[in-house]
């Protein structure tokens, strides 16, 4: 059997040094996994896991999406390309992830299901804030997070703010597109309608890319992110209906019929809507 050279100038002597697992503090991350049934139940460590590192993922999805909004704000889409690509591939990942807890049986998930209580992944403080993000508003859902006045205080100002969207319309109202202002200058807390005028203006920028390259690269970006999210809604759905079937969710919920509510949502209404109304070249 070969094996690697062990090269002299490796650091083996890491007394009083950053190390891999002090940077990472893998201390706390890999002792963060405490099952609750007696006696503990193999598979609730994949429960764990995979709710775990689905918060990791969001938390990046969220500094990602702050980053955007902030470089639109400055009129430098440039930056913002990379940042929705990423924010693509996170999501890709999430989508991965429900392979793997779709190994998990109605059996499997029955031993522990009950040490839940009424936890939920609708209580995710940090999923509500990537929708307030994208533009997905509603003020009802603050009050889940009452008991948590910091929680509370950051997803009050999402609301409040303008989301990724919101700034794209305000950029390309900056420069010189017709959208309309009753658009740009609006309650940013209260959920957005389609809007004809949006549209009209994305069907000149998708009709001519050359000339309005950067908001055409920014609209495909956005939609980019709007259909892999679609994609990890759907898998959701699909997975808890091969899980619990028609039980109701931990958190009070209908369950698969509650999640099946949002599987047509669109962030960026008027980014679908255009498709059907570009002309087609004669």
């Amino acid at each position: 059997m070969s094996q690697r050279e062990f090269e002299s100038t490796l650091h083996t002597d890491l007394a009083d040094r950053m190390t891999y697992g002090g940077y990472l503090h893998l201390e706390k991350v890999l002792n963060a996994q405490e099952p609750l049934s007696q006696p503990a139940h193999h598979d609730e460590m994949l429960f764990i896991i995979q709710h775990q590192t689905t918060e990791l993922w969001l938390k990046l999805m969220v500094h990602e999406l702050r980053a955007a909004i902030d470089a639109v704000q400055r009129d430098d889409l440039e930056p913002c390309f990379k940042v929705l690509a990423r924010v693509k591939h996170i999501l890709q990942q999430l989508l991965n992830q429900w392979s793997v807890l779709a190994t998990l049986t109605p059996t499997e998930y029955a031993q522990f299901r009950g040490v839940l209580g009424n936890a939920s992944g609708f209580q995710s403080f940090q999923y509500r804030l990537v929708e307030f993000l994208l533009g997905n508003k509603d003020r009802r859902m603050l009050g889940v997070h009452s008991h948590d006045a910091e929680a509370h205080k950051v997803l009050e100002a999402a609301l409040e703010g303008p989301s990724i969207y919101d700034v794209f319309l305000a950029f390309m109202h900056r420069t010189g597109l017709p959208v309309p202002l009753a658009t740009v200058e609006r309650d940013f807390s209260e959920p957005r309608e389609m809007d004809d005028g949006v549209i009209a203006v994305f069907k000149t920028v998708y009709e001519n890319p050359n000339q309005h390259w950067q908001a055409y690269e920014m609209a495909e970006k956005l939609v980019d992110v709007d259909d892999q999210f679609g994609q990890w809604r759907y898998r959701h759905l699909r997975t808890v209906h091969r899980i619990i079937g028609m039980k109701r969710g931990t958190g009070g919920s209908s369950g698969v019929p509650f999640l099946r509510q949002m599987i047509d949502h669109q962030f960026f209404p008027e980014l679908w809507e255009v498709r059907t109304r570009i002309e087609e070249v004669r």
